[in-house]
């Protein structure tokens, strides 16, 4: 098997692997990919560093302008990214990349001794809502040995619902957006319910798409009673990272070149902070050769050729914020100064924080009870310690949050 052999490499033999893999796939797209040809004209192939970087800007063009030769929308396999980064394209992987980034889903989950062909899941996903693509998402969950529980309902009947299914049917593991299960999680808590005394075949938990924070880790484990995983991926690109069961966030290597640069492009050394660029090693149909994702991450300075850690993901780039005095912070930031003060009760359930103009922020919660003044002259405080003074506030009790078309729940926005 191709997985297992790159697997196998030693250290040297693997940075070597890594360097021809390199030089492999741009070769490949400069002679057959016309887009490319125009796009990298100023490459010198002895100089990784002359690669121009690719953004998702740059893919906004007709599909078929961007296959290589020999490559049609009959013969590749084809997806559309969620869009949850403002910037939703159309893109293709060949036959054989398409097969590859499956191998590498199923190793990882096999760290866990999940079985993609037996193993059956309980899925927290988003569901299209027009009556064709809710029965074609039904027979493919079907057919891939899964039950969809659909997260755009909330509420404590819709979790009464999901808990008799957990109680019926002998799931192996739970997989799906990160701030739906939390929510599941809260009402297991209220209940005073483990759920593996309920579903006893589960063994783990596997989350993506959104922040994991320490916290709801905490509680997902308490209260699932399962190994809580977190997972990073790229629907056009592959797996990017997966905790291993050393408690490590393991970047993919096997088909994948991360890499970590500052604002002028350059690459930073392991432990700084910088934008998440990657190169697919194998997909020849389309070209995503140093192509900027959109986020902010850091790899750990133990990181090696073979076996790069990512030591923490800050979120996306347009999820900063930027303040009067021109400090910029990560958006989690002021969600996760918020979080502290509003969650430790139970009365919030889930919230946004969106951001108007340089000094002001609206916060959109979820709540049985309206904060109190109190509440929200603490939140306030917290605001001007972490931040800066001089910032505006502004609250605003919802029925529910505002989800996009895939489920995702984007916890802060900036409008600036």
């Amino acid at each position: 098997m191709a997985l297992a052999e790159i697997q196998a490499k030693t250290d040297a033999d693997f940075e070597v692997y890594i360097e021809t893999q390199k030089k492999r796939i741009l070769t490949y797209h400069l002679e057959n990919n016309p887009f490319y040809k125009t796009f990298g004209n100023t490459i010198d192939l002895k100089d990784w560093n002359s690669v121009p970087i690719i953004t998702k800007k740059h893919l906004q063009q007709p599909l078929e302008q961007r296959l290589s030769d020999g490559f049609t929308t009959k013969n590749v396999y084809l997806n559309k990214t969620s869009g949850s980064s403002g910037d939703p394209f159309i893109f293709a992987k060949d036959k054989w990349c398409h097969a590859l980034t499956w191998a590498e889903i199923m190793d990882r989950f096999g760290w866990y001794g999940i079985d993609f062909n037996s193993s059956k899941q309980a899925r927290f996903y988003g569901i299209p809502l027009d009556k064709k693509g809710y029965y074609k998402e039904r027979v493919k969950d079907y057919f891939g040995n899964r039950f969809r529980f659909s997260v755009f309902d909330l509420s404590d009947e819709a979790f009464d619902k999901i808990l008799s299914k957990f109680k019926k049917t002998d799931f192996d593991y739970i997989n799906g957006y990160t701030s739906s299960i939390v929510q599941f999680a809260k009402y297991l808590k209220r209940k005073n319910i483990k759920l593996n005394s309920v579903c006893s075949t589960l063994k783990a938990c596997i989350v993506t798409s959104e922040m994991l924070f320490d916290d709801d880790k905490i509680l997902l484990e308490t209260q699932l009673g399962l190994p809580v995983i977190n997972e990073y991926g790229a629907s056009e690109l592959d797996l990017i990272a997966f905790q291993n069961p050393k408690d490590e966030w393991q970047v993919n290597s096997e088909t994948l070149y991360v890499e970590i640069l500052d604002e002028n492009d350059a690459v930073l050394p392991y432990g700084e902070e910088g934008r998440v660029v990657i190169t697919s090693l194998y997909n020849k149909a389309h070209p995503f050769i140093r192509y900027d994702l959109g986020d902010i991450g850091v790899l750990s300075e133990i990181s090696t050729v073979k076996k790069p850690i990512l030591k923490k993901l800050i979120g996306r780039t347009n999820d900063i914020v930027v303040l009067p005095s021109g400090k910029k912070a990560a958006g989690l930031t002021f969600y996760y100064i918020t979080k502290s003060v509003i969650e430790n009760d139970g009365n919030v359930s889930e919230f946004v924080v969106e951001q108007s103009r340089l000094d002001t922020f609206k916060i959109s919660y979820v709540s049985k009870n309206e904060l109190s003044e109190d509440e929200k002259t603490s939140i306030k405080n917290e605001v001007i310690r972490y931040l800066e003074p001089h910032i505006t506030i502004n609250f605003e009790r919802v029925e529910r949050l505002k989800r996009s078309k895939s489920g995702k729940l984007k916890q802060f926005i900036s409008k600036l």
